[in-house]
């Protein structure tokens, strides 16, 4: 580790001032009390001149407050460590090349979101042919078969699906979820794999804004991918990887 500290803080009027704000939702009230307790919260968070800016009732017994202070707290950037995908990035063009160099056969993408995950937005600008700002999405690309499943898919059916379709890649997209609801749910698609023993038949890539590659490393997939991800970042990863694992020829 090195020795040398690079610390930063969060600034908003000049570096390194503090600045910071905040929102967050209390189970009380929105008056008075309910403000002073916003404050009182932030202040325990170090958070010093603490100020409400907005406040307003969410329903009854419950409201949203934003708070502006100046936090204590800094961070070394040396003590942070990520866990990045490691792989060259190709166009749609350069990885439908690719796939025409190096695989005989057209290959087979399948994609949910899945558990109680009915959020379909991200799954779509990836699969769907439309893609997403300006991205085509796998449907377009010469070489793939892209099957989107949507939204809420179990994944007994997913696996069923994939072995089905004989799918060379699995994508699960994990969006709105409720007290890591989605690290359960990952985790049980990857028992049922292994219980299967067809973990190693299929380059499995999971994506979602709570998502990022150490933590699907962590729990036994291939890639993961956080926002600002398209088709052609995935593509790029499954296509190397399948061929890095000779699972596809």
């Amino acid at each position: 580790m090195s020795n040398h500290k690079e610390m930063i803080r969060p600034y908003g009027d000049t570096l390194n001032d503090g600045k910071i704000q905040l929102s967050f939702s209390l189970p009380i009230p929105c008056n008075a009390l309910g403000e002073e307790a916003a404050k009182a919260f932030a202040n325990k968070m170090g958070i010093h001149n603490a100020a409400v800016v907005h406040s307003a009732p969410l329903r009854k017994n419950f409201s949203f407050y934003i708070v502006y202070g100046t936090a204590e707290h800094q961070i070394d950037l040396n003590d942070l460590h990520v866990v990045e995908v490691k792989s060259n990035v190709m166009s749609k063009e350069e990885v439908e090349i690719f796939i025409k160099d190096n695989f005989s056969e057209p290959l087979v993408f399948i994609g949910a979101s899945t558990g109680t995950d009915a959020h379909t937005v991200g799954i779509d600008a990836i699969m769907n042919m439309k893609g997403y700002n300006g991205n085509y999405g796998l449907e377009r690309y010469k070489g793939i078969k892209a099957i989107n499943l949507g939204g809420s898919v179990d994944n007994e059916t997913l696996l069923e699906k994939a072995i089905e379709h004989k799918a060379d890649v699995i994508l699960i997209s994990q969006t709105v979820t409720q007290k890591d609801v989605h690290i359960q749910n990952l985790t049980s698609f990857i028992e049922l794999l292994e219980a299967e023993n067809v973990r190693d038949q299929f380059i499995v890539i999971i994506g979602g804004a709570r998502i990022n590659h150490g933590l699907a490393k962590e729990l036994g997939y291939d890639a993961g991918f956080g926002s600002k991800k398209y088709a052609y970042d995935v593509a790029s990863f499954a296509v190397l990887a399948l061929k890095d694992k000779h699972i596809k020829k």
